[in-house]
């Protein structure tokens, strides 16, 4: 009866060759991923820790980019100054027809363009839109408030809210100067819906200020958490015990 022999030589280079194998395939994992982590048997902790800083960093990015669209949200909301110039000419037209010297027949033609300025409010009160949505029409989206993430955290938002500025609300639309009293009661009413733009502006203005720089934030506090990810995952290596 012929005698099985086992080649020891032959099944420990086998051994060795799988090894090798294994090593190989996860060297190449991690140079085309170019990360050190590519699976939890490579550092477990390491992996948690790296795991925990790239969803910051994702959300962060997401933030950056709602900041962005929250700017020119507002930047587009503030077609504003352009009311605030009409109501301004409006004012300068009740002014003038608010004089005694100023004849009715003259007084009609005064009346005329102050009742295109009237509806030029309307118009662009109704066609400052983003999205198709309207900004300042006083739809229920803005008027109401909207909250835009910026940051990491649920904190970190900015509430956009945007006045109606149509004629309506700025409370122009039953205005004429078409007479000297009618001129003079304009004028004060005209005051009124100034004001209430300003006031718009200024919102607008202020939350366009926060809305711009927190992109910058972000991406200070995404260079600083990478740092921070490299620096425990150093620490990790060395002292194992003392990273949490």
């Amino acid at each position: 009866m012929p005698a099985i022999s086992t080649n020891t030589a032959a099944n420990s280079a086998v051994h060795y060759l799988n090894i090798n194998s294994q090593q190989e395939t996860s060297a190449l994992s991690k140079l085309s991923s170019g990360s050190r982590i590519t699976s939890a048997s490579d550092d477990a902790a390491g992996l948690a820790i790296s795991t925990r800083i790239s969803s910051d960093i994702t959300t962060l990015q997401q933030a950056a980019t709602n900041a962005a669209q929250a700017t020119s949200i507002l930047q587009t909301a503030d077609g504003a100054s352009n009311i605030s110039d009409i109501l301004a000419r409006m004012k300068s037209l009740a002014s003038e027809s608010a004089s005694g010297t100023v004849a009715d027949s003259s007084r009609a033609y005064i009346n005329s363009e102050f009742t295109q300025l009237k509806d030029e409010i309307d118009s662009i009160g109704s066609g400052t839109r983003y999205s198709s949505q309207s900004l300042l029409d006083g739809s229920r989206v803005f008027s109401s408030g909207v909250s835009v993430l910026v940051g990491s955290t649920s904190a970190d938002t900015i509430t956009i809210t945007l006045t109606s500025l149509t004629a309506s609300s700025l409370g122009v639309t039953s205005l004429d100067v078409s007479s000297l009293s009618s001129a003079t009661n304009a004028m004060s009413a005209l005051d009124s819906g100034i004001d209430t733009v300003s006031s718009a502006r200024v919102e607008i203005g202020a939350r366009n200020r926060a809305s711009t720089s927190a992109p910058t934030r972000s991406q200070n506090l995404q260079s600083r958490l990478r740092s921070r990810g490299a620096g425990r995952l150093m620490r990790q290596q060395e002292h194992p015990a003392d990273v949490p």
